[in-house]
């Protein structure tokens, strides 16, 4: 199986052009070529598909093997690969996700991909399409949950997937590997969740480590920015457009009020092709 590596931030997964290879379980291979120890390495596997609804199709796995809807990181990664490698000669873009279809802008220099900017689309609010679920409350916003014997404050937002965002002092201090899991699995989200931990700069910047429910801590989660970024809004803690420190890179995310959307702007990077035979 050919393969290219990429990373968004350092959130790094295994690309495969399936235009061009076929993969009969997607899940197990995802596994297996994640592995740091005994495959290539990576968060997960994204397959670069045909679309009868967009330009291109994008289905990702996790490391676990699990699906995922919407990975923030990898659709830019996309967006550059399909460009790069003469896919598309298109610098405004569109690709179908199971978070519905993504419209992106890519910034090209010397004829690379250098940055693109993601039309995300709208947060999503109900506590029922999250799914979470927190007594009878339609929204969860700055509501306290115990995790661990300790109490959190958490606003839960939808990206196209689940996220609990949680505002700490310091995320520097955070014991991740020990209360990752434990929100990852909370029973109040019955579909998992992935966590962002976010420290407040300032109302211009925030700090994130993030908790992927099937990859553990990843270096950046472009989905979970955005919902940083619209929950430190709704919290008032910042305004409509923060940078976000990640801890593999920043991202620039924007809430645009007026169409209900939110911009993500990020760095698309190529490490090698390779290849590999599977098991």
């Amino acid at each position: 199986m050919k393969f290219t590596k990429m990373h968004g931030c350092g959130n790094d997964y295994v690309y495969v052009n399936c235009f061009n290879e076929t993969i009969d379980d997607p899940g197990k291979v995802a596994k297996f070529v994640s592995d740091r120890h005994f495959g290539i390495g990576s968060d997960g596997m994204i397959c670069i598909c045909p679309s009868d609804k967009a330009d291109f199709r994008m289905a990702m796995y996790n490391s676990d093997g699990s699906e995922g809807a919407m990975c923030g990181n990898g659709v830019r990664c996309i967006a550059k690969y399909v460009y790069d490698y003469g896919l598309t000669d298109k610098t405004t873009i569109t690709i179908e996700t199971k978070a519905g279809i993504k419209e992106l802008k890519l910034t090209v220099e010397d004829g690379k991909v250098t940055w693109v900017r993601v039309d995300m689309g709208a947060p999503i609010m109900e506590a029922s399409e999250i799914p979470a679920i927190y007594d009878e409350l339609d929204e969860i916003i700055d509501q306290p949950v115990i995790v661990d014997g300790k109490e959190y404050k958490i606003t839960c937002v939808s990206m196209g997937n689940p996220h609990g965002v949680v505002f700490v002092d310091s995320v520097d201090d955070l014991d991740l590997e020990k209360i990752g899991p434990k929100f990852e699995n909370h029973a109040m989200f019955p579909d998992r969740v992935n966590t962002e931990f976010i420290e407040v700069i300032d109302e211009n910047t925030l700090k994130m480590r993030v908790w992927e429910r099937g990859a553990g801590e990843t270096l950046a989660c472009g989905t979970g920015a955005c919902a940083s970024a619209y929950a430190a809004y709704l919290n008032h803690k910042t305004g409509k457009k923060v940078l976000v420190h990640l801890t593999g890179g920043d991202l620039q995310i924007e809430y645009d009020e007026e169409k209900n959307t939110i911009f993500m702007t990020g760095p698309a990077t190529k490490v090698f092709d390779g290849e590999i035979e599977l098991p």
